[in-house]
């Protein structure tokens, strides 16, 4: 890590984040421009078919995300659910997931395991021991450049917006680098609201949310109420699961894939992405002399 997504977060204006389920994605959010790039537990547990509800391990996660940064260049923030477990734990997934050169984490503050947050039922962990979490995520990791980014489900548990705002103070006193505010409200009023109330503790603290349910809000207007980065979260997977499926359904209707062929990427520009431009061939390498002949 270089420190570039730590500058990013802090510097003017706003991030766009996209969510990504394995490597290719990773690229393809690359390449369509966005300045980061989320690890997000819905699209990798659907990946897996599996329920996002702390059902994967940690190193599923972790394996998940290493892939992703392999695959691109750009910052790879890691969503790591409520830490998998205890401060013991949360200690041995910083140092991992920092050797691994992910730029940050995101914990959230509901107990382990974790439902989805459009779900009802959340379990909220106390705020002091969530706290105590991310002081030990701080001083676990190694280098200066690592982010750990504090999740608030407050608005999603139905706690209410003073819970959400003691417990972002009380997150960044314990070291948090930048907070997460999560809505699924039809609009962004909470959004706002809770930047306006944030910013008036005086606090320059880094503020992300995911407009999932608010997706007639653009980055430019949750930029403008003091959003530092907008992670669209789960749109790739859902984008995915869609033309995948509509595309499978055609082909086993016509048996045949011609009416889908002008839709799909070509070979072409799936060997551009992928590399193959540069494989290397079978020939053996001219500026290499052959062996002398033994004698």
């Amino acid at each position: 890590m270089d420190g570039t997504f730590r500058k990013l977060l802090g510097g003017p204006g706003y991030l766009r984040v996209m969510g990504a389920h394995d490597g290719l994605t990773a690229a393809l959010a690359e390449n369509a421009g966005f300045d980061a790039v989320w690890a997000g537990g819905l699209g990798i547990s659907s990946s897996f078919r599996v329920a996002d509800a702390g059902l994967l391990t940690m190193t599923e996660f972790l394996n998940a995300a290493v892939q992703m940064r392999a695959a691109c260049r750009f910052p790879v923030i890691a969503d790591v659910d409520a830490g998998f477990g205890d401060i013991n734990v949360v200690r041995r997934m910083v140092q991992l997931y920092e050797a691994a050169r992910i730029d940050a984490i995101c914990i959230e503050d509901k107990q382990y395991p974790k439902r989805n947050s459009f779900r009802d039922g959340h379990l909220m962990e106390a705020p002091g021991a969530f706290a105590q979490k991310i002081a030990v995520a701080k001083a676990a990791q190694r280098g200066p450049d690592f982010v750990v980014i504090a999740r608030l489900e407050s608005l999603i548990a139905g706690a209410g917006m003073d819970d959400a705002l003691s417990r972002a103070e009380l997150y960044h006193d314990a070291g948090a680098d930048a907070v997460l505010i999560h809505s699924r409200a039809s609009h962004a009023g909470e959004i706002r609201e809770f930047c306006d109330r944030w910013q008036r503790t005086g606090r320059d603290v880094p503020v992300l949310c995911v407009p999932t349910t608010y997706a007639n809000v653009t980055a430019r207007e949750l930029g403008e109420m003091g959003i530092s980065a907008i992670i669209y979260a789960n749109q790739a997977i859902r984008a995915s699961t869609k033309a995948v499926s509509e595309t499978l359904a055609s082909i086993a209707k016509h048996d045949s894939s011609s009416e889908v062929e002008s839709s799909l990427a070509t070979l072409g520009e799936m060997f551009q992405l992928i590399g193959m431009n540069d494989v290397l061939g079978d020939a053996p390498w001219q500026g290499v002399p052959e062996p002398a002949n033994e004698r």
